[in-house]
């Protein structure tokens, strides 16, 4: 079977009144950060549907004892936030996966060239074969960080079908890249834009997620 990169855009109004947030120049910094935690808590909510693995069990209601269905607890889930603008939206995801561990992934943009660079990596030498990770990128813009991003997790054994991708603002060039690489990859974002402009900024998009949240 061919495999293709799927691209989730939920029709939820909470994701929809929060985009709309983030996108309004005059959000100021402290409402815009509120806005990507509520967008990092329901995009993580709709990727994680048939997702987390889950295990069977019976427990014991004040009245009866029944069939339940878990978490299950023994198969890792990793977070990984690339820096900065990543950390807007992992106080949403965190908190539907409070035991997840979390790795940062530090990647920056030359202004000129449009090349990333990595200048911090705390993921693990080695990732469990069935490990869930989520990446949190909000701007898949020119595709360059998230795909720095993806040859470091694979190089360390991620599996692209087990990874879900976060973004606020997704734009063509980005999925046209991930879609060539990893067909098995599922991405979960608010919207998809239609381009980038001359400094691989997405239009009309929300601006740079990072001066943004941290007011700088």
């Amino acid at each position: 079977m061919t495999l293709q990169l799927r691209v989730y855009v939920p029709d939820h109004p909470l994701i929809k009144h929060w985009l709309a947030v983030a996108r309004d120049a005059n959000t100021p910094s402290v409402l815009f950060k509120t806005a990507m935690t509520e967008l990092g808590r329901w995009l993580t909510y709709e990727a994680a549907r048939h997702w987390l693995p889950t295990l069977e069990a019976t427990v014991q209601t004040p009245l009866a004892e029944c069939s339940a269905t878990l978490i299950d607890p023994e198969v890792p889930i990793a977070v990984v936030p690339i820096l900065r603008a990543g950390l807007a939206l992992l106080d949403g995801a965190q908190a539907l996966l409070p035991l997840a561990s979390i790795y940062h992934l530090g990647i920056v943009r030359n202004e000129e060239t449009l090349q990333p660079s990595c200048y911090l990596n705390k993921m693990p030498e080695q990732f469990a074969s069935e490990t869930r990770v989520l990446i949190l990128e909000p701007m898949l813009a020119t595709g360059g960080s998230i795909m720095t991003a993806m040859a470091e997790i694979t190089r360390r054994g991620g599996d692209p079908a087990l990874i879900r991708i976060i973004s606020v603002v997704a734009a063509p060039p980005a999925l046209r890249q991930l879609s060539e690489k990893y067909p098995s990859l599922n991405i979960y974002t608010a919207i998809i834009d239609e381009g980038l402009n001359s400094k691989g900024y997405i239009v009309p998009g929300l601006g740079d997620a990072g001066d943004r949240a941290f007011g700088t």
